[in-house]
């Protein structure tokens, strides 16, 4: 008599299920070579475009008040300051853009915030702030600097940007890159000067780093 082997057949449930992850999977593995692909299509444009640092100049800068009282120091500064996007297909968010001024290491006035604003490609504007210092304490020995500067005739002033800017490629925007500009100014400024604010009008370049 020979002899009939029935295997069971294996529970409906676990086939589903089997097949439900199979479909998991595919789809996991489908939307990260998308996700992926779109990434590497991100990276290839930045390479091809890596936009161009900002530049900045130094178009003009008022001394309205630098005196000191004691420990402290009142300073008043009108600065205009040209700003331009040299990329041609590159646009720059500024979201954040502070301006000091420094004299001999020491920040003389405080942090005065511009506006954020839009660069478009290959745009350039014109850039206004008003420098103020109350009572700032600075170190003893600024009074000393100040009257060796006016026996030489000029003083150097360090006019100062940190911030923080996105670029704008197409629809697609970057995140946030923190850039700092440090730019040197001239200023007349002799014992018998006349009256009216110590100014400089000769524009001057400034240094970018992001």
């Amino acid at each position: 008599m020979s002899q009939i082997t029935i295997k069971s057949p294996k529970p409906c449930g676990s086939q589903q299920r089997l097949k439900i992850e199979r479909n998991y999977k595919k789809l996991f593995y489908a939307l990260s070579a998308f996700f992926t692909s779109i990434l590497l299509l991100l990276l290839l444009i930045w390479l091809i475009l890596h936009p161009a640092k900002p530049q900045f100049s130094l178009k003009e800068v008022d001394i309205y008040q630098l005196n000191l009282s004691g420990p402290n120091l009142n300073s008043s500064i009108q600065l205009t300051l040209l700003s331009k996007n040299p990329n041609q297909k590159v646009g720059i968010y500024y979201d954040e853009f502070q301006v000091y001024a420094t004299y001999k290491g020491q920040q003389i006035t405080g942090d005065t915030p511009v506006p954020p604003f839009y660069q478009g490609q290959d745009e350039t504007n014109l850039l206004t702030a008003s420098l103020l210092g109350n009572s700032l304490p600075v170190a003893p020995s600024l009074g000393y600097e100040l009257a060796h500067d006016q026996t030489l005739g000029r003083l150097v002033l360090i006019l100062k940007v940190n911030g923080k800017l996105r670029w704008k490629v197409g629809t697609w925007v970057s995140g946030h890159y923190r850039f700092n500009v440090n730019c040197f100014s001239i200023i007349g400024f002799g014992p018998s000067m006349p009256p009216g604010p110590l100014a400089s009008k000769q524009g001057a370049q400034c240094s970018t780093t992001i």
